[in-house]
């Protein structure tokens, strides 16, 4: 097979075939629109893919995080967390949201941005036959895409990247516009205002240094950055808020509060109640299976569930929330456990099932949360490289 797709690009013969559409439910009720490629077509993306990344990579800004090497959710947070404290104060936030980001890229418009950095005939006509490949339907129909990037496939993250840079841009130049450290220190003193963006996918917050008005004013300039592409902010997920009202960006929540026994007011990041519902939600669906006939099976399905929450949580002041995950998957399994020990006595529960208090099977034993260390995820800024980073010899890094 793959042979037989060298062959075919090369002599440019190779078309894509239709994504299948596949609806899949959203927390909030709705229905996501996924498009599953076939293994032939995710092969020649995945290839695609090796060859653009290096080179959009090097013209994407530090401030976008999302679908990107060796960036996470947590440097997002983090640069939040950086601009909010101390002197820095960019305490007011415009939240943003895209309304169907991945449908709706305007093709023309994403095409124009690609040839910006690519000549190659060959290789934009793969990217073009992808976004019009066509979408066959769950009833079995075909029908045309005309806008959008299927929501799904390897290509895509990076496609739209290569759309929403345009936000990247423009705050990165109205940056730029206000001149050195020092122009911008007496800008800010004078009452004008400085904004910084962090965005990570299609979800993206608007810092901003100044007022509230300000911020305000950012949903008719977003818009109209967003429009050429063919995007739409969502007004029911944008909103503007205060730092000390707090909002909630990838999964953790953002607030500033007063320290406990001082006067002083720091800006913390939790786990959001959506995440901790989300947690718990899991845990009650697994250990409510019944397909789970020992309990090392049952532990098998849990702790990855657990250890990834807690993994991804960890650099927040997470210590409580993890205790009360802890307990709550503790007592669920128990009580799996004594439907399946019925007529046992507490006590002789306790002696002959949990030991010590402690859940295991063998060798498997239950992931306990309220084990996990809380470390501090220290902002790197504009530090992260790429796989692709120059490296420069000694000699000649000395010589320079």
């Amino acid at each position: 097979m793959l042979n037989d797709l060298r062959e075919q690009v090369k002599e440019r013969r190779f078309r894509p075939e239709p994504v299948r559409e596949v609806m899949i439910p959203k927390a909030n009720g709705k229905l996501r629109r996924l498009g599953i490629a076939t293994t032939a077509d995710r092969v020649v993306q995945a290839s695609l893919k090796l060859v653009l990344e290096p080179i959009f990579e090097a013209e994407f800004l530090p401030c976008s995080y999302g679908f990107r090497p060796r960036r996470r959710a947590q440097d997002a947070i983090a640069e939040i967390h950086y601009l909010a404290s101390g002197s820095r104060a960019y305490h007011w936030v415009f939240e943003g949201d895209i309304t169907a980001c991945f449908d709706e890229i305007d093709h023309t418009a994403l095409m124009d941005r690609v040839r910006r950095r690519l000549s190659d005939k060959r290789v934009l006509a793969l990217v073009r036959a992808f976004l019009k490949a066509g979408i066959l339907s769950e009833d079995g129909s075909y029908r045309d895409n005309l806008t959008g990037t299927p929501q799904g496939g390897i290509l895509s993250p990076l496609l739209s990247n290569i759309a929403l840079s345009v936000l990247d841009e423009h705050f990165h130049d109205k940056w730029q516009a206000l001149g050195s450290v020092g122009q911008r220190y007496k800008r800010r003193k004078a009452g004008g205002a400085v904004m910084k963006i962090v965005r990570y996918a299609d979800d993206f917050v608007v810092m901003v240094h100044g007022s509230r008005a300000d911020a305000e004013a950012l949903w008719d300039e977003v818009a109209a950055v967003l429009a050429p592409m063919g995007l739409r902010l969502s007004p029911e997920k944008s909103r503007v808020c205060h730092i000390d009202e707090g909002f909630d960006f990838l999964g953790f929540r953002i607030q500033r509060q007063v320290k406990r026994g001082t006067n002083k007011r720091y800006v913390y990041t939790w786990p959001s109640k959506k995440a901790l519902s989300s947690i718990i939600e899991k845990v009650r669906q697994i250990t409510r299976s019944h397909r789970h006939r020992m309990l090392a099976d049952l532990l098998r399905h849990l702790n990855p569930v657990l250890r990834g929450w807690c993994n991804y949580f960890k650099h927040g002041v997470s210590k409580r929330t993890f205790a009360y995950v802890g307990y709550f998957a503790w007592w669920r399994v128990v009580t799996w456990l004594r439907k399946r020990h019925k007529g046992l006595s507490w006590g002789a529960f306790i002696r002959r099932v949990v030991p010590g208090w402690q859940i295991r099977d063998g060798e498997q034993e239950m992931f306990q949360p309220q084990a996990v260390e809380v470390i501090r995820y220290r902002y790197r800024g504009a530090k992260i490289d790429t796989p692709w980073t120059a490296r420069l010899p000694k000699e000649i890094t000395a010589t320079a």
